[in-house]
């Protein structure tokens, strides 16, 4: 059986909607297959483990979690992927085989995490790095997008002390894209910091707000005659697959934070033990999307050629906006681990959510065997020859002098 460590939570404003996604992961994997072993990280970046770490309920009493949960770190000893206790007794609490991480938001999911693994050399789902860094910065993202020739809408993006040395200059550019516009924090996720600007006067609010989150702001036209719809791709470069696509019916001017993950308390019943939010589930959806035949192969195709431009791994999920009327597609942003996993754009095309869990483990041990194969160091020793200690002597005054 595959001991699966799945790390949620982490020092983000989307440490809550982490915590929702984790636990229905969890509640998801094969128990036949796979044993999960719940890596819970604390606002303060502390690792803690258990078995009751799989109880929403939990994380309503912080300090009773941390009261019975294992205070632990983790490293790799003998090529074992161990959990060892960091305070008191330091014995070895538990070892997972491969780790899947169910992370939303900076200081995690932007490649932090990802680096972390890398270092350790632990297998784990999902994409990689590269792709997690550019998945989280909307600017980077756009850029590359662009380049790859793919339909963005028209933006202005800036840093904070860019706007607070000239921001005359920066809003007269900004008012060459027309109001409304979309003002966003670079590097948020779920919606937070995110505005609607109709007037100078919002625009100069919508930017304090979103530099409260980030130092980098991206701010966007609002595409008219708007319908939001979503994709899920799954795979990575040798093979993509694309989801049954979701028209997305958001309260607010954009799908908010409060449409995402707070949703109504008149909507069906929460899936069991995640208390009164489903994720991204609580959204309000048609699926499949209404659109036309053409606008969904764009769609489609647009998906796999981001995903492929990114070289994202297992399950992501991009969002688009639609000028209904001109019927035109445009990206908007890629989520390298989508809210609830996005299992359930899956779920009409046959695949369950044990099964989409199951192909995105299946496929991060491929990759990770592939990766093993490959040449990542040198045996020779470049230093060798070099003198040693003995040539620090001589390199001893220019090393002072460079002080």
């Amino acid at each position: 059986m595959i001991k699966v460590g799945v790390i949620f939570g982490g020092k983000s404003v989307e440490h809550e909607v982490s915590i929702i996604s984790a636990v229905q992961a969890m509640k998801h994997l094969d128990k036949d297959k796979y044993m999960t072993v719940p890596i819970y990280i604390s606002k303060d970046n502390e690792m803690y483990t258990g078995a009751f770490l799989n109880d929403i309920e939990i994380y309503s009493d912080m300090d009773n979690l941390k009261r019975y949960a294992k205070n632990v770190v983790m490293y790799v000893k003998d090529n074992r992927i161990v959990l060892q206790n960091k305070k008191g007794f330091k014995g070895i609490v538990n070892e997972v085989d491969i780790i899947l991480p169910v992370v939303h938001g900076m200081n995690v999911e932007d490649g932090t995490l990802q680096g972390y693994l890398e270092l350790l050399g632990v297998p784990y789902v999902g994409s990689d790095i590269y792709a997690a860094t550019v998945g989280q910065d909307k600017v980077f993202m756009k850029q590359i997008f662009e380049s790859a020739g793919l339909n963005v809408p028209k933006y202005v993006w800036f840093f904070e002390n860019e706007y607070k040395a000239g921001s005359e200059i920066i809003i007269n550019e900004i008012e060459k894209l027309k109001y409304p516009v979309i003002v966003k924090p670079a590097k948020l996720g779920s919606s937070i910091g995110i505005s609607i600007a109709n007037n100078k006067e919002e625009l100069i609010e919508a930017i304090d707000e979103a530099i409260k989150y980030d130092t980098k702001v991206l701010v966007e036209e609002v595409i008219p005659n708007l319908t939001e719809v979503n994709a899920s791709v799954l795979g990575d470069y040798t093979y993509y697959q694309v989801s049954e696509l979701e028209e997305v019916m958001g309260k607010d001017a954009f799908l908010s934070f409060n449409d995402k993950y707070i949703g109504s308390s008149k909507s069906k019943a929460p899936l069991k033990g995640t208390s009164t939010s489903k994720g991204m589930l609580s959204t309000n959806r048609v699926i499949p999307a209404n659109i036309d035949k053409k606008l969904r192969e764009e769609i489609i195709d647009m998906t796999k050629s981001a995903a492929r431009v990114l070289n994202t791994s297992g399950v992501a999920r991009i969002d688009y906006l639609i000028d209904k009327k001109k019927k035109k597609a445009y990206i908007n942003e890629i989520n390298t681990i989508p809210g609830s996993l996005s299992f359930y754009l899956w779920e009409p095309l046959g695949k369950s959510y044990e099964e989409l869990l199951d192909e995105m483990i299946t496929l991060a041990i491929k990759n990770y065997k592939r990766k093993s194969k490959m040449t990542s160091s040198f045996e020779s020793n470049i230093l060798k020859n070099h003198g040693g200690l003995k040539g620090v002597k001589g390199c001893k005054g220019k090393l002072g002098k460079l002080r």
